[in-house]
C-alpha cells in the first residue's frame, strides 16, 4: 500500500442527507424494521418498509436508494428481492446488500449469488459475511461474525474486484473498499453490538448516503463515520444496552458538522 493520497470529509455528506431526505425502499428482517424505521428517521431520511412482491418493484422505482437485507428469508420475499433489485437498476437507482448470516446454509449462498448477480452498489457485512461471500472458509456462527477483521481484508478487495460493488466491513473497526482505494474507520462503541439490529440499521444509513451520490466509496465511508461518531456519543450517556439504544438514536438525530470536525478519513490506494 500507499500512503493515503486524499482523504474523505464526512460532513457535506451528513448535510446532504438532510437537506434531500431520501426515500429509502427497504425489504429487511422482520426483527429489524422498527429499529432500522427510527435510525433512519433520526439521520434526516425517509424510510419505507416495503416487501410484498406484488409491489416491492414498482416501489423501488419511486425510491432514491434500496436496501435488501437476507436476514429471515422465505421464496415470495426472495422474489421481491430479486424483482426489486432489477427495478432499481432499470432506473440507476443504488442498492445496498446486507448478507446476513450469508454461510450457514445453502438456502443463504443461493440468494446471495442471485443478488450479487444483480450487481448491488454497496455489500455491507461483518468479517464473516464478507470472506464467505468472496468464496474463503469462514468460521462465521449464524448473524455473528467470528473471524478477524484483518482476515477480511484480502476478501473484501477480492469481492470488490469481482462485482464491482463497494464493500463495506464492519465490526470492532471498519473498512470500506472499491478494489483500488480502501479506508479504515475507527470509532463505535462496545455497547453497540448488545443492541439488536444496529448492523442492519446501518445498511440502511448507507443507503441513505449513496443516494445521490457521486462517489460511492466516499458517501459509505461517510455514513459509517457518522454512526461511529453517534455510537460514542451515545456511550457517554449510557448505563448499559437499553439506555445505549435511546441515546444512539438521539445522537444520530443531534449529529452535526460540530460533532464531526476534524474526522477526515485517509484514503489507501491499493
Amino acid at each position: 500500500m500507499t500512503r493515503p493520497m486524499s482523504s474523505i470529509d464526512p460532513i457535506p455528506h451528513l448535510r446532504r442527507v438532510h437537506e434531500t431526505a431520501p426515500l429509502i425502499h427497504n425489504i429487511t428482517n422482520f426483527v429489524a424494521m422498527n429499529a432500522m424505521a427510527n435510525v433512519l428517521l433520526a439521520i434526516g431520511a425517509s424510510p419505507a418498509m416495503v416487501h410484498a412482491r406484488e409491489e416491492a418493484a414498482e416501489f423501488a422505482g419511486l425510491a432514491q436508494a434500496l436496501t435488501i437485507n437476507i436476514g429471515t428469508l422465505s421464496p415470495h420475499w426472495v422474489d421481491a428481492m430479486l424483482e426489486a433489485a432489477r427495478a432499481a437498476n432499470a432506473v440507476s437507482t443504488p442498492w445496498v446488500m446486507d448478507p446476513v448470516a450469508v454461510g450457514a446454509t445453502h438456502y443463504r449462498r443461493q440468494t446471495a449469488k442471485q443478488l450479487i448477480e444483480l450487481s448491488p452498489s454497496v455489500i455491507r457485512g461483518n468479517a464473516s459475511e464478507i470472506i464467505a461471500l468472496a468464496g474463503q472458509s469462514s468460521t462465521g456462527r449464524g448473524v455473528d461474525s467470528t473471524d478477524a477483521y484483518d482476515d477480511a481484508i484480502d476478501s473484501a478487495l477480492q469481492l470488490a474486484r469481482q462485482t464491482g460493488a463497494v464493500v463495506a466491513v464492519t465490526g470492532e473497526q471498519d473498512l470500506v473498499t472499491d478494489g483500488q482505494r480502501l479506508v479504515r474507520v475507527a470509532g463505535g462503541h462496545p455497547l453497540m453490538p448488545k443492541v439488536t439490529t444496529l448492523g442492519c440499521s446501518l445498511t440502511g444509513v448507507v443507503a441513505a448516503f449513496i443516494a445521490a451520490a457521486e462517489d460511492t466509496l466516499a458517501a459509505t465511508v461517510a455514513a459509517l463515520c457518522c454512526y461511529a461518531t453517534a455510537g460514542e456519543l451515545a456511550g457517554g450517556e449510557a448505563k448499559g444496552p437499553g439506555s445505549f439504544a435511546v441515546a444512539f438514536i438521539d445522537a444520530l438525530h443531534a449529529l452535526d458538522a460540530q460533532a464531526l470536525e476534524g474526522r477526515h478519513l485517509d484514503i489507501e490506494h491499493v
